[in-house]
């Protein structure tokens, strides 16, 4: 069945999109077939073939791409585990058919969640076993509803590294590592996760955020095993160090990033990597209330510098010419799977970008740095039907994306999604977010000011600022 979505104002995701009135987006099964002007379709007949679906006058753009998700965890807050805790989660998770389909059951509810609030792709970091890839079967064959997922399966980590013994395997040499990366690509995953560095929860003092876990030779072998089979590889990295050590060891995808400097750069450049920008995760940490978040006081000093090397990473690549994503690490703690939007307003917030440029870049970018931008990413003919609408313009503000109130996946319409949200979450970051969004405004208001002053004024201030 043809489907025709007029009377909206379409954003069709390229750099410089600007709202287009008037036109008919026709899709049939789950391809956009055409997109023309409404009154070309009634002209041409293309009108009457069609199921219509008006929109009233809202915005319709791409679905969002979300470049870094965990499946297993929601975001419901709940304070930090340690490492010992996790691994005996998987193990009783693993001990019997009845709570591995719970587990099971659990990413569905995850994915689903991604979906109805306007991700109609994603990408998995780490995961349960095989429980990603599985998932993503059953969407894609229509068997359950969900985004289309690249999937990840379990990660590779070390002994005592990142999510060691959880959501990634333990290399302990580098032909285990090799060895582990054919085990996970028999699985089915679309690509392969390291976790080079640890993480926040990982330091055990003040000011050891990020530090390098995985011997540069492991990260070596696994790239290598990686790349020999056909598959990128994306590496967990949150120090300087663990970011040069992959990508002069093969990694294609910088997960998270680190302070740049010019030899890092250069890596990136030479490689052609990319890099993934994750600042959500460190909201809550950095900026939330202790007394309600529960993280500790080391915590929110470690996040701090993780926030900042995630920023300055991304702010140096844009300068640069790198490519930038977007995810949400969602799962962590105080970050769900439905707040995608939020990542956008942080990266147009602290990385200076446009709100252009961050639809963007969550819609088209992320589709070329994923290997789908024949697919997705942008609505013209011969892409997949991947759409949202929202009744506001996010080019105006990119909470209008928190609104979404159609979803296109694949050419399946979905109506008046329906979000079960987490109230501690939603009161506590949009709190930070509320503040975020009026330093940009007040920003925004005092560059129009400036614009409007004539050039010899500008100097005279100049001059004054500097006395």
């Amino acid at each position: 069945m043809k489907i025709g979505y007029v009377n909206g104002i379409l954003l069709d995701g390229t750099r410089d999109m600007k709202p287009q009135y008037g036109k008919m987006i026709i899709t049939e099964g789950s391809k956009i077939t055409d997109v023309m002007d409404k009154e070309m379709a009634v002209e041409q007949g293309l009108y009457r073939e069609c199921q219509i679906v008006d929109l009233n006058g809202a915005y319709i753009m791409p679905g969002l791409i979300n470049m870094h998700t965990h499946l297993p965890s929601s975001g419901k807050p709940a304070r930090a585990k340690k490492k010992s805790d996790l691994k005996k989660t998987v193990r009783l998770i693993n001990s019997n058919p009845l709570t591995r389909k719970y587990a099971f059951n659990m990413c569905r509810d995850n994915a689903e969640t991604e979906l109805v609030s306007g991700v109609t792709t994603l990408r998995t970091m780490g995961g349960l076993n095989d429980i990603d890839s599985r998932l993503r079967d059953d969407i894609a064959t229509g068997k359950l509803q969900g985004p289309r997922i690249l999937a990840s399966n379990s990660a590779i980590s070390v002994p005592g590294g990142h999510m060691a013994g959880s959501l990634a395997l333990e290399a302990t040499s580098p032909s285990e590592a090799a060895s582990m990366v054919r085990q996970i690509a028999a699985s089915g995953v679309d690509i392969i996760k390291l976790m080079v560095t640890g993480g926040v929860l990982d330091a055990d003092e003040l000011g050891e955020p990020g530090a390098l876990k995985m011997d540069p030779e492991i990260i070596k072998a696994a790239c290598d095993e990686a790349h020999r089979l056909g598959y990128k590889v994306s590496a967990h990295a949150e120090s300087p160090k663990g970011v040069k050590e992959s990508l002069k060891n093969g990694v294609d995808y910088i997960e998270h990033g680190a302070e740049p400097d010019e030899e890092m750069i250069e890596l990136f450049k030479k490689t052609g990597a990319a890099h993934i920008c994750t600042i959500s995760p460190t909201v809550p940490y950095v900026l939330g209330d202790r007394k309600v978040t529960g993280f500790s006081e080391m915590d929110q000093k470690n996040c701090r510098t993780v926030m900042n090397g995630i920023i300055s990473c991304a702010k140096a690549c844009l300068e640069n010419g790198i490519p930038v994503g977007l995810g949400t690490d969602s799962g962590c703690s105080f970050t769900t799977h439905y707040d995608m939007w939020r990542e956008l307003v942080y990266f147009s917030h602290y990385c200076g970008v446009s709100r252009n440029f961050a639809l963007h870049t969550a819609t088209a970018i992320n589709s070329q740095i994923a290997g789908l931008d024949k697919i997705t990413g942008t609505i013209e003919p011969g892409k997949s039907a991947d759409m949202v609408v929202t009744e506001g313009n996010p080019l105006n503000d990119l909470e209008a994306l928190r609104g979404i109130y159609m979803v296109v996946a694949r050419g399946k319409l979905i109506k008046d999604p329906e979000l079960d949200k987490f109230d501690q979450v939603d009161k506590e970051i949009d709190r930070v977010t509320i503040d975020i969004r009026k330093d940009t405004e007040l920003h925004e208001a005092l560059e129009r000011q400036l614009e409007s002053i004539p050039e010899d004024e500008n100097a005279v201030r100049e001059r004054i600022d500097r006395r």
